[in-house]
């Protein structure tokens, strides 16, 4: 093996067994910007210096679960990583946005152990945190008009491996659904509830989802992410005016 190949698995080899799969996928990373003889490795604010990012890093797992929804359908389109670079732009500024584009095109070039990255991830982060996570895996997915199966199927999973009931995974899809939001049926999906339900019923299904979704629940995360959290927030109330309106409820 050349010394280039030893550095490049022995980077990878390094991230894994100190950092896990999303170390391992880092770390392969760090070998192969050595090997190239890129500068920068000792710049802080350098995105491919992972040495700056710990392994349960919340912005670095939700790269590495970015870049594998990316790559679902065998393609790479341009509104997605768009999508991705306004959201880290208008959350973050510009600068930490470049900053976090170019580690994500890495980390696309990487092959990623989805299930087990989802497993450390379950680990080292809390619910309300994942689901904010699927939240914006579900906004790449959409972000060129429509989710492709294999998208879905991968979404599926994912919210699976990250312990995410089937129920959250299908509020927080028809969230996205296009051209439903006059249609109760969606109200229902969201809330997680149904048209036989009663009154009380469902005004305890809503209480029960302003409280998982409300985005004091990922201010420990910071105010950045509080901003998208907002949006879940938002879709909840629609729902429930829908729902209001259609039952009657004062």
């Amino acid at each position: 093996m050349s010394k280039i190949k030893y550095l490049k698995y022995l980077g990878g080899a390094l991230g894994w067994a100190f950092g896990g799969p999303i170390g391992g996928i880092l770390g392969f990373i760090m070998g192969s910007v050595a090997d190239a003889g890129k500068e920068g490795l000792e710049d802080p604010n350098n995105s491919t210096n992972i040495n700056n990012h710990s392994s349960n890093d919340f912005s670095v797992s939700l790269l590495v679960l970015c870049a594998a929804v990316m790559k679902a359908d065998g393609k790479v389109v341009v509104g997605e990583l768009d999508f991705v670079r306004d959201f880290f732009k208008r959350n973050f500024g510009e600068k930490k946005a470049e900053e976090r584009i170019l580690l994500l095109r890495d980390i696309l070039k990487q092959n990623i152990p989805v299930r087990d990255v989802c497993i450390q991830i379950k680990a080292h982060i809390d619910h309300a945190s994942r689901l904010e996570m699927l939240h914006l895996l579900f906004g790449i997915a959409t972000a060129d008009g429509s989710v492709a199966n294999e998208e879905d199927e991968l979404i599926k999973s994912i919210a699976y491996w990250l312990g995410i009931s089937s129920y959250d995974y299908e509020s927080i899809k028809a969230m996205f659904l296009k051209g439903s939001r006059s249609d109760i049926t969606w109200a229902y999906k969201v809330l997680e509830t149904n048209e036989e339900a009663s009154t009380e019923d469902l005004k305890k299904a809503y209480r029960k989802m302003a409280v998982k979704f409300h985005p004091d629940k990922v201010s420990h995360l910071g105010v950045e992410y509080q901003k998208d959290a907002t949006e879940k927030f938002k879709k909840v109330q629609e729902a429930w005016e829908l729902i209001k309106k259609k039952h009657k409820i004062i």
